[in-house]
């Protein structure tokens, strides 16, 4: 038998999360090989080296993501990349920016293709982003779900919102009843055109 550890130190040197090790431990992939009188796991590192991604963390790609809704937004994109840069340079990573125009409610934007494709191929190491948002309105749970499975460290900064939040919720919202509104009466039916014109105008007077 081999040297044995707590489960803090061989998610470490897989370079994995400790709940990734629980969850193989459910799947079966993995049996601790042993548990101490309190009940902790502790594990055979020569028996788990295989499980791990390709490269550690350390030596994979930090990949910085951003995203905005519109060309209108182009300017706090730029802002979103510079916090994003900042961010990883203050760390000390050397790091590379994907960023995308399109809705939080689209999942075929290249960016966000290239960035899963990726983190599937155990290129990433380390995920950044400035709100959960950012990568998708909704399913973002998806992505950091592949991310756990690939042994990816996820950043989130958390700045605080600016005015564009609004507009970009706004927008996501008026794609929702586009598709919907399509379904029901038509794409070029009046009814459509009318339902989207009353939604744009209400969206402008909430949004920032």
């Amino acid at each position: 038998m081999g040297q044995l550890v707590p489960i803090a130190i061989a998610a470490k040197e897989l370079g994995v999360h400790p709940d990734t090790l629980r969850r193989w431990e459910v799947e079966g992939r993995i049996v601790p090989a042993e548990r101490t009188a309190g009940g902790r796991r502790r594990y055979d590192l020569a028996k788990l080296h295989h499980l791990a991604p390709r490269q550690r963390p350390s030596a994979r790609a930090t990949i910085a993501y951003a995203r905005v809704s519109t060309n209108q937004q182009k300017d706090d994109l730029v802002r979103q990349v510079a916090l994003l840069e900042s961010f990883c340079a203050a760390n000390g990573w050397i790091y590379e920016v994907i960023s995308d125009v399109g809705s939080g409610l689209n999942y075929h934007k290249r960016g966000l293709k290239q960035l899963i494709s990726r983190i599937c191929s155990g290129e990433v190491g380390r995920l950044v982003f400035s709100h959960k948002d950012r990568l998708l309105r909704f399913g973002s749970e998806l992505v950091l779900s592949l991310c756990e499975h690939f042994g990816v460290e996820v950043v989130i900064i958390n700045a605080s919102e600016d005015s564009t939040f609004g507009e970009d919720l706004a927008n996501d919202v008026i794609e929702i009843v586009t598709v919907f509104s399509a379904r029901l009466y038509g794409s070029k039916s009046n009814k459509n055109q009318k339902v989207m014109e009353t939604l744009q105008a209400k969206a402008r007077e909430i949004s920032p």
